[in-house]
């Protein structure tokens, strides 16, 4: 156990975490040249074509130093805000993180927190100087950034470049001699801690773990503590670039587990592994409860494959635990789920994965936030309310309270006024204005994450002109002057197209709700009306021309009576058809309220 080193990386988006991870790869000899790619461990398609890490991935890798061979099981995480909760998970299974640093972009939001996280579960923190072969490199400068974010020396500090290679050896002889082997012992009973698990058709579900006591057996009887349930070790083994079947792994060491398990709902991540015949006295310490921050409802595009949306969900879930779902329905839309994600970003890739992955076409309604309403009836009682329809009625309601976050920015001095008014444009107040250089500072604000949920984290880049950096943790609920928005398409609400707003911007959201409507839903046969009401009251209205055909063209010349006898005909027929017609929504309707502001 004790030449086991358990270590993840963690840094800010696009600060070369992957590349560092291909080049360590490279480095210990753990690929082929053959299997050489760049983006080695980001095994999507989503993430190669956006450059981005949206899983963690865990590899093994063996090194030998000074004689000794050691072996380095290492897991990539991914940088951006909405997968905090990857970086969590990675952190509970390592002892050790490199914290990468971009020589060119200097700390970052999220470099911040992904390096509180590792402190708080006490992880030897190896910092790297990343990219200082870039010509707009500024070693001195960051390296000074980084001794006082951590206190350490600049000796402590390795200046590398995974695209060169540079410090690649510094780095694995720093892992081997700084990082901490892996507490525990073979002789107590079996406790091992699930921290990932995927979906294999063919196999059933892959359980990745990391065992802190005891050993594992191929074939022994294990049991999830959670769910009490017992199964047979089918396959254990180590996860190389392919996986490695093993007969035993010990304490310390990370691996997989196949146990025929078809049921995604069986295994939970954060689950505690243990032998029924002589079971661990306690569970290990879980993960954070998963904090949905963004609500949406998705729907199957055909009512009849919800059956297969739920399991696709199902499976999905098992890949990303922090993904939400219950069962709901919606009048325009049918049977479907209401959904929670960290974020934006989170949801688009759901929405993503979804498709390229189990071929389903959904429907997602427009995102929002939770909030808190208390009635005049029973004023201590919290409803909760994820979805706009579930608000109770105006009259009857005491107050309403939604979420608020603090947003901290980091940016370059000279964007600070940009930033400011956007922030307050979305109903922001300043708590804390902090130069960490001349040329940088760091704003702290309290916002209403409503506001960031639709285009707030695209309009601060366009501000910043790509320079601020933005990370965020909730603060709680405070109480808000908020209104319903309804839309009426024909006089028929579309409760999908719901949204709360505060009061102040209600009749401007409105009218951009109603214009937008207009652009994107195809004419009919018949005049339809868009209106944006709040309660029973009509604040804006745009109207959608019927195509018409024209009836009086065989009418030339003779008596206008006879024309206007057509026009009537036609108008009657209009009017009927506006009574029973049925008005399509396109999807592009349901996002397109998002981007009111473009």
């Amino acid at each position: 156990m004790k030449n086991i080193r358990n270590f993840c990386i963690i840094a800010h988006i696009d600060h070369g975490k992957s590349t560092l991870a291909d080049r360590l790869l490279d480095f210990t000899g753990s690929v082929s040249e053959r299997e050489k790619k760049d983006q080695l461990l980001d095994n999507m398609d989503l993430e190669r074509e956006r450059g981005i890490t949206i899983k963690s991935h865990a590899i093994q890798m063996d090194y030998t130093y000074q004689g000794k061979t050691y072996i380095l099981n290492l897991i990539d995480t991914p940088g951006h805000v909405d997968f905090s909760y990857e970086v969590s998970r990675s952190i509970a299974a390592c002892e050790g993180a490199l914290l990468i640093v971009d020589a060119a972009q200097s700390i970052q939001a999220q470099t911040i927190s992904n390096l509180y996280l590792a402190l708080e579960n006490d992880l030897e923190i190896i910092p790297v100087l990343n990219k200082i072969d870039l010509p707009s490199a500024n070693p001195d400068e960051v390296m000074d950034d980084i001794v006082d974010l951590l206190g350490c020396t600049n000796e402590e500090i390795i200046p590398a470049s995974a695209k060169t290679g540079q410090g690649i050896q510094e780095i694995l002889t720093n892992i081997i001699e700084r990082i901490p082997a892996p507490a525990g012992s073979d002789d107590k009973p079996l406790q091992a801690l699930v921290f990932d698990s995927v979906y294999n058709p063919f196999r059933g579900v892959e359980t990745y773990f990391r065992v802190i006591n005891g050993s594992i057996k191929k074939g022994q009887k294990i049991q999830f503590i959670a769910t009490r349930k017992n199964y047979f070790a089918d396959e254990i083994g180590t996860l190389k670039l392919n996986q490695e079947p093993k007969t035993e792994i010990f304490a310390g060491d990370v691996g997989y587990l196949i146990t025929g398990i078809k049921e995604a709902k069986e295994v939970k991540v954060g689950d505690t592994i243990t032998n029924p015949e002589n079971p661990t006295v306690e569970a290990i310490e879980g993960f954070e409860e998963v904090k949905p921050m963004v609500f949406a409802g998705i729907y199957p595009v055909d009512t009849e494959e919800y059956e297969e949306l739920r399991a696709s969900m199902e499976k999905l879930q098992l890949n990303d635990a922090s993904l939400v779902f219950f069962p709901e329905s919606s009048a325009a839309l049918g049977f479907g789920f209401r959904c929670g994600f960290l974020g934006m970003l989170h949801l688009e890739i759901i929405q993503e994965r979804l498709e390229r992955e189990f071929n389903m076409t959904v429907i997602t309604t427009v995102p929002n936030v939770s909030y808190q309403a208390f009635t005049k009836k029973n004023p201590e009682d919290i409803l909760w309310v994820n979805n706009p329809s579930d608000l109770p009625d105006p009259s009857s309601l005491e107050r309403v309270e939604e979420p608020y976050i603090k947003a901290s920015i980091i940016t370059k001095s000279e964007y600070v006024g940009n930033i400011m008014s956007l922030c307050i444009e979305k109903r922001g107040k300043i708590t804390n204005q902090n130069y960490l250089t001349p040329e940088r500072v760091e704003l702290s604000f309290d916002l209403p994450l409503a506001e960031i949920v639709f285009d707030f984290y695209d309009r601060l880049k366009t501000v910043s002109k790509g320079y601020a950096s933005f990370d965020y943790s909730p603060k709680g609920m405070l109480p808000s002057k908020l209104v319903k928005v309804d839309i009426l398409l024909n006089s028929n609400q579309v409760d999908a197209l719901s949204a709360l707003v505060h009061a102040d911007n209600a009749y401007t959201i409105g009218k951009k709700m109603c214009e937008k409507l207009r652009e994107l839903i195809p004419r009919q046969q018949f005049d339809i009306p868009i209106q944006a009401a709040i309660g029973a009251k009509i604040i804006s209205r745009e109207t959608i021309k019927a195509l018409r055909k024209d009836v009086t063209a065989k009418c030339y010349g003779g008596d206008i009576t006879r024309k206007r006898k057509l026009l009537e005909k036609q108008k009657k027929g209009k009017k009927k058809m506006r009574q029973v017609g049925n008005v399509e929504i396109p999807q592009q309707a349901f996002m397109a309220v998002l981007k009111l502001n473009d």
